[in-house]
């Protein structure tokens, strides 16, 4: 298996269904509920950033974060060394969030969303992808450029889908490029504005250059994907999250395609509004190229060089294989296993079951629906297939009980060493400082 660390951080949405409270007033209470008497974790005791001050959110025992960041409630996976691990750890913030709900007797007034679009505002909240990566890795233009080119055509099987496009006057002044259109694969695709950008909030790239490991600088980069969608089946997550682990094992190989394309951004933005094949993008050459084809030269490099070398290596290898060959011959076959497809599916159904069209707002509140993270209410959850290496197990251990393999388990070591104790601490992902002992470095993310 590559050695490689990957995690999420999910920015979730938030509906309130009670006239008298409003969002601002319940994320505090999820938080503190989370956090009280050290029931999942320790607080934040210190400012981590302007917008981030002392008590805004803190260190979880499993080894991730929870925290309010601009009106969201964000869970962060600790450090995973498998896909599996991330797929695992990713379901345990939704049971946190589930568990403390019901605790605070909001089941019936307050739901949380795994999405990306509030169609009210038009605004946008993300679910970020990081990947470490060594500073030996070959990052050359040729790399860089091809790794670009995976990331922006593997919406095609890790889009989680969305009704309807951004709407003038709603993005706050900027006109959308393209026409409207009533579904699309990718919720995130209207929101991306480059290619290449180091800041995430104004000016949304499809790679975000910032160098901020979180490790020892000297050893390793982490890479910040911020234009996926959130999500909902377990499938879907693995094969984002396991393809793109599996390509920067290639990247790592100096073994990438090499190939470029025209714009990335149009690229990304007009795949997501072709629901059916041929997906054609223009490359950097003026020439038309399938979409498809073009993600099989990955598979297939990563066929030649890494099949067989572990079991979720090969699983990983044969779900996209699979996908790949639906996407073209039987989309219907991917229901329940890629978030596009069962939605559009599902909705399709919806809309002639009840005599609507295309575009109805009821479509909105469907879109919201499948996303759910409370499986009583989820239109997606139920339609999840289980019967693969994906399906995540021992999810409510999960929930307190850290990763093994990665720093992980050593701060969470050290965080248990400070409960119960009425003392200054100090809590960074790289560092820990137990009241009254010198500050203990985590500079490697892969020791335990």
């Amino acid at each position: 298996m590559s050695r490689r660390i990957s995690g999420l951080e999910t920015e979730y949405g938030c509906l309130v269904d009670d006239p008298h409270l409003t969002v601002t007033e319940v994320l505090p209470w999820i938080r503190d509920w989370v956090f009280e008497n050290n029931r999942y974790g320790l607080i934040d005791q210190h400012d981590r950033d302007w917008d981030a001050p002392a008590g805004n959110g803190g260190f979880l025992f499993n080894g991730g974060r929870l925290y309010i960041d601009m009106e969201h409630i964000e869970y962060c996976t600790p450090e995973c060394v498998t896909t599996t691990e991330v797929v695992r750890y990713d379901r345990a913030g939704d049971m946190l969030l589930m568990e403390a709900v019901r605790a605070l007797g909001l089941r019936n007034k307050v739901h949380f969303i795994r999405n990306n679009v509030d169609h009210y505002s038009g605004a946008t909240f993300g679910c970020h992808e990081n990947y470490s990566l060594s500073r030996q890795s070959p990052l050359h233009e040729k790399n860089v450029m091809s790794l670009l080119v995976f990331l922006t055509l593997r919406t095609l099987f890790t889009g989680a889908g969305r009704v309807g496009s951004n709407r003038p006057g709603r993005l706050r002044g900027e006109t959308p490029r393209e026409e409207a259109t009533h579904f699309q694969i990718s919720q995130r695709a209207d929101y991306i504005q480059n290619d290449f950008f180091e800041w995430v909030q104004h000016n949304r790239a499809i790679i975000n250059t910032r160098d901020e490991p979180l490790a020892d600088a000297r050893l390793y980069r982490r890479l910040h994907l911020i234009h996926g969608d959130t999500n909902v089946l377990p499938s879907s997550l693995f094969l984002k999250v396991g393809t793109t682990r599996l390509v920067l094992d290639l990247l790592d190989a100096d073994e990438m395609p090499m190939v470029a394309l025209g714009d990335a951004v149009t690229s990304l933005r007009q795949l997501s509004r072709t629901l059916s094949p041929p997906w054609s993008v223009t490359l950097s050459n003026g020439r038309k190229a399938d979409a498809l084809e073009l993600l099989e030269m990955y598979r297939q490099k990563a066929c030649e060089l890494f099949q067989g070398r572990d079991s979720e290596t090969d699983a990983i290898l044969d779900l996209w294989h699979w996908v790949h060959h639906a996407l073209v011959n039987d989309r219907a076959a991917l229901i329940g296993i890629v978030d596009w497809v069962s939605k559009w599916h599902l909705f399709r159904s919806f809309c002639q079951n009840e005599g609507i069209e295309w575009g109805h707002p009821w479509l909105e509140a469907q879109d919201l629906e499948y996303h759910q993270i409370d499986p009583d209410r989820s239109l997606g959850l139920p339609l999840a297939k289980s019967n693969g290496l994906w399906a995540p197990q021992r999810v409510a251990q999960a929930r307190h009980e850290p990763p093994t393999n990665s720093r992980a388990h050593a701060r969470s070591r050290l965080m248990r060493q400070i409960t119960g104790k009425e003392a200054r601490y100090f809590l960074d992902w790289e560092a820990v400082e137990l009241p009254n002992q010198k500050r203990t470095r985590l500079p490697d993310p892969f020791e335990p």
